[in-house]
């Protein structure tokens, strides 16, 4: 199957995902009408102030993430592959009362009008894991930052991809050498929706994100990883004192999270 037709497997399940997740607890949608931020910990400590700041959100789902930036006073625009998606995202801003920007597009596909207008760009939770090679999201990222703007990224760590879902055994490898096709049964946010769609993946070790990033001329200013998630997103969890999550059985043993900040220099600096 070629690359095209994995990515439209992938867009038709995160179009049949999103009635799901708009309902689900995970989520919280009134919650979130209400005032609620989805932004974790994590996050704004790597963002930091955002105020008057342009911020582009890559891979932003029906625009929670998105939404909070402009609620810390940035002002953003969502880009998603799922048209379900952001139709939800725009109802959503409407909402909220907050103005945001849209763009329906495929995170590696270049969008030349979007190139030198962001100071930060962000992305989140379960985003690489649907791109074969990153060396076009990196490129990507490096045109759409002004020079001084910097990527804030934070990812769950390739190692937990390493695993079957229920977390008995390691099934797949660390490094991008194989395809990951799964029957998807359900969501991480409804593990009952009645979804059962093909969905096809790709791990990333830390040396690939990396690389790639430097390649495309930025500097790595901050990596952090971590033993625990904010979210509930797997299976075997336990949750900890902190609130964060865990897999049942290796506490303290398995990375869950990492984050880092890129910075793209300056013009004329070295």
């Amino acid at each position: 199957m070629s690359y095209h037709d994995q990515f439209a497997a992938n867009r038709a399940l995160w179009n049949a995902r999103v009635p799901h997740h708009l309902t689900s607890r995970m989520y919280d949608v009134e919650g979130f009408v209400a005032g609620r931020s989805s932004l974790t910990a994590i996050e704004r400590e790597l963002l930091g102030d955002v105020t008057g700041k342009d911020i582009l959100h890559l891979q932003c789902h029906f625009g929670q993430d998105t939404l909070s930036l402009a609620r810390m006073g940035a002002r953003v625009t969502g880009l998603d592959i799922s048209d379900a998606a952001l139709a939800e995202a725009r109802k959503l801003a409407e909402r909220c009362g907050i103005t945001a920007q849209w763009v329906e597009s495929n995170v590696v596909d270049h969008r030349p009008e979007l190139d030198g207008g962001s100071d930060i760009v962000f992305t989140s939770y379960g985003t690489i894991g649907w791109l074969p090679d990153l060396r076009p999201w990196a490129a990507n990222i490096a045109r759409y930052l002004r020079p001084g703007g910097s990527l804030v990224f934070v990812e769950f760590h390739p190692a937990v991809w390493m695993f079957d879902n229920d977390f008995t055994h390691v099934a797949y490898s660390y490094f991008n050498r194989e395809t990951i096709v799964e029957e998807e049964q359900g969501t991480y946010a409804d593990r009952n929706a009645p979804i059962r769609l093909t969905s096809y993946g790709w791990n990333h070790g830390l040396g690939e994100v990396l690389t790639v990033l430097l390649e495309a001329g930025l500097r790595i200013d901050r990596f952090t990883e971590l033993d625990s998630s904010p979210h509930d997103s797997f299976a075997n969890t336990v949750q900890g004192p902190d609130g964060l999550y865990q897999i049942k059985g290796m506490e303290g043993k398995l990375p869950m999270v990492y984050g880092l900040v890129a910075t793209k220099p300056e013009i004329g600096l070295p």
